[in-house]
């Protein structure tokens, strides 16, 4: 009996020595398996984190090259010279189906590798700039015939407007895809007054920047004699230049019976020149002349080749780069003639 007793007694003695120990042992388990569950906790949640970190970091890589996207894909943006190039054969024929490997480009002499090219019949913003000064009484009639045929041959897809001038430049119709409406704006016009021919330019330059197709250019029906505008001509020239547009003109004059018909004819020369557009010079009076030279200037617009470069000098401190294109063409096609753009404004302020 004693036994038993000094038995149970040492038993409920090391119980309560013990449970001190085993709770701060149980505590600092419960402790160690607490941080090791959150620290799994915390691996598994940084884990796409940092693969989004790589992705990211990638993405960040590809787009930091402005001539690649992230798949692949050429990226037209800051930097990027576009020229537009169309090619004629001697027959004055536009060649089409050449290739890439068919052209070389230089920027300042300097041999550039091609980012971009397509020859893609693309829709066009163009700007209409309409002569309707006095100096255009007998010959308004035809030259809107012609204009109507240029409009009809263009892309279904393209977008007008028409500026109207004689004193002053106005915006007679915003952009639209109805020749209807753009004719229709002239059909009952009576041509009288000055010619701001100068400030309609300009202000169809700024215009057709808005326009929601990539490519753009502008086409003035005129006799190019400016005699009432604000802007000067080295004003327009400056704009001109500073503008990816192409400029093509239809000169309506008579050098029989206007003195000044020369020079207007420079003005409509260079301005249209210095863009890779064209200028044309009609008798005044033939209208079948007159509208074979619109749907020529619309088919080229059609035919054309476009050329995408990022300048491989961007630090040059000159104002204005040369660009020469040349072509490759395969063999029986002859001798080729080229018409773009002859160079470009420095992207450097």
């Amino acid at each position: 009996m004693r036994a038993r007793l000094a038995c149970a007694f040492l038993i409920a003695f090391l119980s309560l020595f013990l449970a001190p120990i085993n709770r701060v042992v149980a505590q600092k388990e419960s402790k160690n398996s607490s941080a090791s569950a959150s620290a799994d906790a915390t691996k598994a949640d940084a884990a796409p984190t940092t693969a989004k970190a790589k992705t990211d970091d990638k993405t960040t890589s590809q787009a930091a090259d402005p001539k690649t996207g992230p798949n692949g894909q050429i990226v037209i943006g800051t930097g990027v010279v576009n020229v537009m190039v169309s090619v004629t054969d001697t027959y004055g024929r536009f060649v089409t189906g050449l290739t890439q490997d068919h052209f070389d480009l230089f920027d300042d002499k300097v041999k550039q590798r091609i980012d971009h090219f397509t020859d893609e019949d693309a829709p066009i913003s163009v700007g209409i700039v309409y002569d309707v000064s006095g100096s255009m009484k007998d010959r308004i009639m035809r030259s809107i015939k012609a204009l109507r045929r240029f409009m009809e041959t263009s892309h279904e897809d393209d977008d007008f407007f028409l500026i109207g001038f004689n004193d002053r430049a106005k915006l007679v119709q915003d952009f639209t895809t109805s020749s209807e409406q753009v004719v229709g704006h002239l059909m009952f016009v009576n041509p009288k007054g000055s010619t701001a021919l100068y400030d309609a330019a300009y202000l169809a330059v700024e215009k057709v920047a808005q326009g929601r197709h990539q490519k753009k250019a502008l086409l003035i029906i005129s006799d190019g004699q400016d005699n009432n505008s604000r802007y000067t001509y080295k004003e327009l020239r400056n704009r001109v230049k500073e503008a990816d547009v192409q400029i093509y003109a239809i000169g309506i004059t008579d050098p029989a019976s206007d003195s000044l018909a020369g020079y207007g004819r420079g003005v409509l020369e260079e301005i249209s020149r210095m863009t890779g557009g064209r200028s044309f010079f009609p008798n005044a009076y033939n209208e079948p002349e007159l509208v074979e030279i619109c749907t020529r200037i619309a088919l080229e617009l059609r035919h054309q080749y476009s050329i995408g470069f990022y300048p491989s000098d961007m630090s040059s401190d000159a104002k204005w780069h040369k660009v020469m294109v040349k072509v490759n063409p395969p063999k029986g096609l002859g001798r080729l003639s080229l018409s773009y753009r002859d160079g470009y404004q420095s992207f450097k302020k």
